[in-house]
């Protein structure tokens, strides 16, 4: 939930439901849930001791002024935080989603950063992974040494040793196969 951004509550006690309900209610008759929209998927959950609820801002209108009014005002009583503060703050940082990284043979190739670099964003590119190209391809022209780019490609990609012509040629050999085609 990196990108996302919600209201929590801490300190709930009772019936969730009960808070959903009284939280709608009370958002709608103050103006912060606008055009009849109000939250339905809220998360549960225990920290310190408390119980606390996400209300993610997904899927509902909001006056985020008046709402941002409301947090301050009531913090005391609701223990309210954004779901950007609390989750660094208080649950030490997002999860960070595992990716795969895919192998790239580098290894016997031309060494010119550059070239490696673009050997490298042509494999991300080839498993769909073409904003990671273009960050590594950043990433790696910012750099301030030959071993710190060689580094963040490696962040990107395993290097990997092999002849990339032979690699080629196994592939084209491959389809041509797949395909009925002979040499």
């Amino acid at each position: 939930m990196g990108d996302k951004e919600g209201l929590i509550l801490q300190g709930c006690g009772g019936d969730p439901k009960e808070w959903v309900a009284g939280i709608n209610q009370m958002f709608t008759e103050e103006g912060i849930l606008l055009e009849g929209t109000e939250f339905t998927e809220v998360s549960v959950f225990e920290h310190d001791g408390l119980s606390c609820i996400l209300y993610p801002f997904e899927n509902v209108k909001i006056g985020m002024g008046k709402l941002a009014v409301w947090r301050l005002q009531t913090h005391e009583t609701f223990g309210s935080a954004w779901l950007s503060d609390y989750v660094p703050n208080r649950l030490g940082g997002f999860i960070k989603e595992s990716v795969e990284k895919p192998d790239c043979a580098l290894i016997g190739e031309n060494g010119n950063i550059f070239n490696l670099a673009g050997i490298a964003a042509g494999t991300l590119r080839e498993h769909g992974m073409k904003e990671q190209a273009e960050e590594m391809k950043s990433r790696v022209c910012s750099s301030h040494s030959y071993e710190e780019a060689l580094c963040i490609i490696g962040e990107y990609v395993n290097v990997t040793s092999g002849d990339r012509q032979e690699l080629v040629e196994m592939e084209q050999e491959t389809e041509r196969r797949e395909s009925g085609i002979s040499r």
